[in-house]
């Protein structure tokens, strides 16, 4: 049974900062469809109980970013490979922080030090407005072995 909390809680965020692999999704406005990305490497960071950053790299696509400034939605999940079984969303209105603007600059260098401007597209700003938990029994035990270099070494090359 799923339970919903309005704030990222210290055992949430630290369930999150652990995980390998989280997903996220965003829908148009009107036409159009939801897009659902997988997401690596260590590029995300909770503010308080109620504020996630993202910083996103230059992909196959923007959606998200269309689609946040078309209507704000946005959902993460996280599932649970290895640990106990659990499924994690959370619910949020997000803006794009653009590249060479003031908000972005400040961003990146009070949140993200040690990363090369250069290969990040944006940050993402997301006001956290729900989270919930569910069982995840349906998912499966999978081992993490490490990350693919491949987006970070494109990154490089893109920019």
């Amino acid at each position: 049974m799923a339970t919903f909390l309005t704030t990222i809680t210290p055992d949430i965020s630290e369930f999150i900062y652990n995980q390998h692999l989280f997903f996220v999704g965003t829908a148009p406005t009107e036409t159009g469809e939801v897009s659902v990305s997988p997401k690596g490497y260590d590029t995300l960071r909770i503010i308080g109980d109620s504020k996630i950053l993202y910083l996103d790299y230059h992909g196959s696509g923007n959606e998200t970013a269309i689609h946040l400034r078309q209507n704000k939605k946005i959902t993460f999940m996280w599932c649970s490979f290895e640990e106990e079984p659990l499924i994690l969303r959370v619910y949020g209105r997000g803006k794009v922080l653009d590249k060479g603007t003031e908000s972005f600059t400040l961003t990146f260098n009070e949140h993200f030090t040690g990363y090369e401007e250069r290969i990040v597209r944006q940050i993402f700003e997301i006001d956290v407005s729900s989270v919930q938990k569910s069982c995840g029994w349906g998912v499966p035990f999978m081992k993490f072995e490490k990350i693919r270099p491949k987006l970070d070494d494109m990154s490089k090359k893109h920019i």
